[in-house]
């Protein structure tokens, strides 16, 4: 999850907005900025196993990157606005083009080599590319025409099904039954509607910001500043922070090595899946994978991590869950 470069000259610019751009606008990515580095260092210390499970990962996690995504992704519609409201500048539009789809053809390199299983062929920074091409021509139609296209993108997923729409070389559109294994998916649909929405949005809300105290707004803090510079280099902080996490959280596992409880849920529910698949009663099993995952714990025989067992560590573990499952059925049909 990746944010927009929109440096760009704004059409309807204040007279006393600081070369030429909105501060407000500058720190509102800033901010969003923060919220993607939180959530990647949440993904990454889940990646590595420095918590008991990836809260990433999580309903919860989801909804936050979702979150955190559309707000990018509408502010890049009003990026469009600002740079391009009053006519298709075509020199800055096409190096800022440029830029974006660089980076996400380094995003997509980078990650081939560094998560093969799942890199991104089409993540945020691909979506704003295509949707930067795409969104120019509702610079110029009517509003509630732009509003209607959203309104329907951001339906179509739900109403449109075709089976050819499962085949991968269509996953770029999001209408597919099935979700592709990437570590970042960011399909035209629904998420080119946010864009559609950032348009909506610029048009109506820019001629007022022009006049208002809030496009008038200079960062004087700290915390101000530090995030109206951020959002003005917001592709240069995408690129560089991630990696930059990622070699900090490794170095930290390195000296406390991972959770102990790392996997610990996913075992269970792994435990519980194959228990009642064979004849296990789903009470009983639930307890057998609790007293299997503590006493493999204890035993420093919990694999998350994937380390092969000895043959001898193999049959101990094998026992381990046997012994547990057993013994709780035993003490459900005992007579009470």
């Amino acid at each position: 999850m990746v944010p927009a470069d929109l440096r760009s000259e704004p059409s309807h610019a204040a007279p006393n907005a600081a070369g030429g751009r909105y501060p407000i606008i500058d720190a509102v990515r800033g901010g969003a900025l923060l919220a993607m580095a939180s959530y990647h260092s949440l993904w990454d210390v889940g990646y590595l196993r420095l918590t008991a499970e990836n809260y990433a990962l999580t309903p919860t996690g989801h909804r936050a990157a979702e979150a955190i995504a559309g707000t990018f992704l509408t502010l890049v519609g009003v990026g469009l606005v600002l740079m391009n409201g009053r006519g298709i500048r075509l020199r800055p539009t096409l190096m800022r083009l440029a830029r974006i789809g660089g980076a996400a053809l380094l995003v997509t390199i980078g990650t081939w080599f560094a998560f093969p299983d799942s890199y991104v062929f089409f993540g945020i920074l691909h979506c704003i590319a295509v949707s930067s091409v795409l969104g120019l021509p509702f610079l110029f139609l009517p509003v509630p025409v732009t509003a209607l296209a959203a309104a329907a993108i951001f339906a179509a997923p739900v109403l449109v099904h075709a089976p050819v729409l499962d085949a991968p070389v269509l996953y770029f559109l999001g209408l597919g039954a099935g979700t592709p294994r990437t570590n970042d998916y960011v399909p035209l649909f629904p998420w080119f509607g946010f864009v559609l929405t950032g348009i909506v949005v610029g048009r109506l809300g820019l001629p007022w910001l022009a006049h208002s105290r809030l496009g008038a707004w200079a960062p004087r803090s700290a915390p101000g500043r530090v995030a109206a510079f951020a959002g003005r280099h917001s592709l240069v902080v995408y690129l560089v922070h991630q990696p930059v996490l990622l070699a900090l959280f490794t170095g930290l596992v390195t000296l406390t090595g991972p959770n102990p409880r790392a996997g610990v849920r996913a075992f269970r529910a792994d435990y519980v899946t194959i228990c009642t698949r064979t004849g296990g009663e789903p009470p009983l099993c639930r307890i057998a994978a609790r007293c299997t995952s503590d006493v493999l714990i204890q035993e420093d025989l919990f694999r998350e991590d994937g380390r092969p067992f000895s043959p001898q560590e193999r049959l101990r573990a094998q026992a381990v869950s046997q012994g547990c499952y057993g013994a709780i059925e035993a003490a459900s049909r005992a007579p009470r």
